[in-house]
């Protein structure tokens, strides 16, 4: 076959095969799976042949040239090691796990409605009347309560415990109420409801009654750090709760149980990187968050920092990377 015959059979071939390891290349992150389907192994396989022709047949060193570089490409990428597990996670919790949490803004949304909305009433109506959080909480709950954030304790937000024994208490207590939170919106999202509204209840009450009876500085000083992670993790626990529940109610074109699962496996990802969140809260929490004798210069200055830092991240991760990467 003459060399200008066999150069217009095979180019298209090979100029597809270079742009689809020119965008590997460009992008390390990528995987083959990631990528526009090209069925690599054949494609590569007769790529190898075409310059064995080539030279074989005597062809210009500018084809024999040009297939040797496309060869070479494909060997790097066919052998390039894949990314440390370390890094995929990193690159998870920095870019696609923001993604996701906007990708559903619109369960985000109701869910952090369902649980702000019912804090600040209940913050409200303890001022205006006190009395009501008996209603919420016992005797003993609301004397603990006080006792843990009483401007004397040396520990803030605990009455006993070491650092490490209350970071694992935080872990625990943390994660089991988010968790609850998530798996609830299995029963048709009602029980994602209920539960971002009750503890809506359960915070806005504390702080209220806190609040009310003059407590309040100690206990805005201990969560204002720890709660930007905290509390942004349980509404996104929250929302993947709904976005379970909604996708059981109506699951589109889809039959229930494929729905199910591809809404499953996103809103168990969701549930992952809040329940990271909630390790860094309870770190925050165990040994940050308890220092009394810090000024409140440091302690609402730091807690600022941190609730822009979460909402930045969220608001603005992976933004700059491509889907995949």
């Amino acid at each position: 076959m003459r060399q200008e015959r066999f150069v217009a059979l095979h180019a298209p071939e090979w100029d597809r095969l270079q742009s689809w390891l020119s965008a590997l290349e460009r992008q390390p992150k990528r995987t083959m799976r990631q990528e526009p389907a090209l069925d690599f192994p054949p494609s590569y396989r007769r790529l190898c042949h075409h310059l064995a022709l080539a030279r074989g047949r005597g062809y210009s060193h500018e084809v024999t040239d040009r297939l040797q570089r496309i060869v070479q490409q494909g060997h790097r990428v066919l052998y390039r090691p894949p990314p440390p597990r370390w890094h995929r996670v990193a690159s998870f919790l920095v870019a696609g796990f923001p993604r996701l949490v906007r990708a559903q803004w619109r369960c985000m949304a109701a869910a952090a409605v369902l649980f702000y909305v019912p804090a600040l009433i209940a913050l409200v109506l303890m001022q205006v009347r006190p009395e009501l959080a008996h209603t919420v909480f016992s005797s003993a709950q609301l004397a603990g309560f006080e006792k843990m954030y009483d401007p004397a304790n040396t520990h803030l937000g605990r009455s006993s415990g070491t650092d490490l024994q209350m970071f694992g208490y935080y872990v625990m207590n943390n994660v089991s109420i988010a968790f609850r939170t998530f798996a609830s919106g299995l029963f048709f999202g009602v029980g994602a409801v209920y539960v971002l509204a009750a503890n809506g209840v359960l915070v806005g009450g504390v702080a209220g009654h806190l609040t009310a009876i003059g407590d309040g500085a100690p206990f805005w000083r201990f969560v204002v750090a720890h709660s930007a992670f905290e509390l942004s993790a349980l509404v996104i626990a929250g929302g993947a709760g709904l976005q379970l529940g909604l996708t059981l109610l109506a699951p589109g074109r889809q039959r229930r149980g494929p729905a199910l699962v591809a809404a499953g496996w996103v809103g168990g990802q969701l549930a992952l990187g809040a329940f990271a969140m909630l390790l860094v809260a309870a770190f925050v929490e165990a040994y940050w968050s308890s220092i009394a004798t810090l000024p409140d210069a440091v302690k609402f200055g730091s807690g600022a920092l941190l609730w822009l830092l979460v909402l930045g991240w969220l608001w603005r991760g992976g933004r700059g990377h491509r889907h995949g990467a």
